[in-house]
């Protein structure tokens, strides 16, 4: 499970013309799902986006995590991160998840997000998105589990 995550100071995602989800300082995270994937690995990367510190402190050092600073979540499906980008001029998609399993990962990292305690806002799986972000820093950080 790929997991980049980006410091914004807002951000949005839009179906068509509809706005489904928004946030303001946080983090918008593009999830990207692989076959052997699974609910531990989830719940271990939700883990690691909550406590990764990436929100800068007094001191204007990266050292306070999303709950620290009130932060919301924003969460994309983003098959594409799982793509082997290693040789050629095309894409791999080989090590994607079948469609059913990305979605059910998908929707139960956004559960997860949306039982604790921050805000945690969504795109919707598979439909053609439209994200925006002011991505504050810039700050951005890839994480794997």
């Amino acid at each position: 499970m790929i997991g980049l995550i980006q410091r914004v100071s807002e951000a949005s995602v839009c179906v068509g013309n509809e706005v489904i989800g928004e946030i303001n300082q946080g983090i918008l995270l593009l999830l990207g799902v692989e076959k052997n994937d699974n609910e531990e690995k989830a719940k271990k990367l939700f883990q690691r986006v909550l406590n990764y510190r990436i929100f800068s402190d007094q001191d204007s050092k990266m050292n306070l995590n999303l709950q620290q600073v009130g932060g919301g979540l924003l969460v994309v499906s983003q098959f594409t991160l799982v793509a082997q980008t290693n040789k050629g001029n095309r894409p791999g998609f080989s090590q994607g998840a079948s469609p059913e399993l990305g979605k059910t990962l998908y929707n139960y990292f956004v559960e997860l997000g949306r039982s604790s305690e921050i805000l945690c806002e969504s795109g919707k799986f598979g439909a053609d998105m439209q994200v925006r972000l002011i991505n504050d820093g810039p700050v951005t950080f890839s994480l794997n589990v």
